[in-house]
């Protein structure tokens, strides 16, 4: 096998629970156990990060410190709407605080050269951004770099604020830098603009499915139990209409609710008797057995095809099936079937195989023979 150097830049990695985060550790561990020199630079943490380095055989170099910080929003009612307010504004206006990974990768990068393929991971964007910084025909680091993009930026219609024309600056220049521009599914292509759409190859998110347990033992739930996990969005990625259905079912239910985003689900706990019940994060492997013990998962789906969410793979792996709910359009009929367990209009995730990390990872290596 033809070793290579590879080179993984991101704002987040293992421990952190995140879609990046996993996205970044899985690639540097399969990476290194096909049998190429891994380095990562990221946040460094000295008490997990030795062991990990030795038990996967790669090398973390710290990224630097953060010195921005986002505006407090706890303490009373005043204090916490100014710090929402200012997060915001200071977001809108700055990229702030992440627009600082821009300086740190920067300067991370400086020492770096010698790698075949350098992967930048995003979000945030400003990761990217740090890269074109750097890289120079003086000074290319890696022969080939690939800038992996979970959600586009200029064009991404999630938020409701749009970004301000002046970030079309940095993401031109990281575009034009950049050899390869990776996104997770053929329509994420039309989040870019369309001079970097011969850049773009598709690459999906990856996991490792043998390293995921998964419950096999016959179910026992007394009524129908299913579940969700990750963020909300107001009008796009919106439980409220599932959830103000669910309250008004005769049927028993239980709906659990794994967020951090608890302020659209909280007034209808009351409202179920309990039967939706809201969990805090928990770590992805322990999420997905959780899941699997359960009847079948739930998608809010994002209205638009330009993002498609990770969570569709764990979902996959815990092999239940899944209920896909449009915000604005709630498939009434489907979700009466769901809770009598007729399952024949479940969402179904297509070339399973395609999502495995060690796919994922030879369709990266096929970049650097382009």
């Amino acid at each position: 096998m033809d070793r290579k150097k590879i080179l993984i830049v991101a704002a987040t990695f293992y421990p952190m629970n995140s879609p990046r985060a996993n996205r970044t550790t899985e690639l540097a561990k399969e990476f290194s156990k096909q049998g190429h020199e891994v380095t990562v630079i990221t946040p460094r943490d000295e008490a997990l990060h030795p062991a990990f380095e030795q038990k996967h055989k790669l090398t973390i170099q710290h990224l630097g410190t953060k010195k921005f910080k986002p505006f407090s929003t706890n303490g009373n009612r005043f204090a916490s709407m100014y710090g929402r307010i200012a997060n915001r504004l200071l977001n809108l206006l700055f990229e702030y605080p992440d627009i600082e990974l821009r300086r740190l990768v920067k300067s991370a990068l400086q020492r770096e050269s010698g790698y075949n393929l350098l992967v930048s991971i995003a979000v945030p964007h400003p990761v990217h951004w740090g890269v074109a910084a750097a890289r120079t025909p003086k000074h290319p680091i890696a022969i080939v770099w690939a800038a992996d993009c979970g959600d586009p930026y200029m064009l991404n219609r999630l938020d409701r604020f749009n970004k301000l024309f002046y970030f079309k600056y940095f993401e031109n220049k990281f575009c034009r830098k950049a050899d390869y521009l990776t996104v997770p599914t053929d329509d994420s292509k039309a989040g870019y603009y369309p001079e970097f759409h011969s850049k773009i190859r598709v690459i999906p998110q990856g996991f490792n499915f043998e390293d995921t347990p998964i419950y096999t033992e016959p179910l026992s739930n007394n009524v129908p139990t299913f579940g969700y996990a990750g963020t909300f969005i107001p009008g796009s990625r919106d439980p409220r209409e599932l959830l103000n259905f669910l309250c008004k079912q005769p049927r028993p239910f239980k709906f659990i609710v794994y967020t951090a985003d608890t302020a659209l689900v909280e007034p209808f706990v009351k409202q179920s008797n309990n039967q939706i019940e809201i969990r805090q994060y928990i770590p992805r492997k322990d999420l997905i057995f959780e899941l699997s013990k359960m009847d079948f998962v739930v998608n809010f789906t994002n209205g638009t095809a330009l993002v498609t969410p990770s969570k569709l793979i764990d979902y996959a792996i815990t092999q239940k099936p899944i209920l896909a709910v449009d915000t604005g359009n709630l498939p009434v009929a489907t979700v009466e079937a769901f809770l009598k367990a007729d399952y024949s209009k479940q969402f179904i995730i297509k070339d399973v195989a395609k999502y495995h990390i060690s796919n994922v990872v030879k369709a990266f290596m096929t970049l650097t023979k382009d």
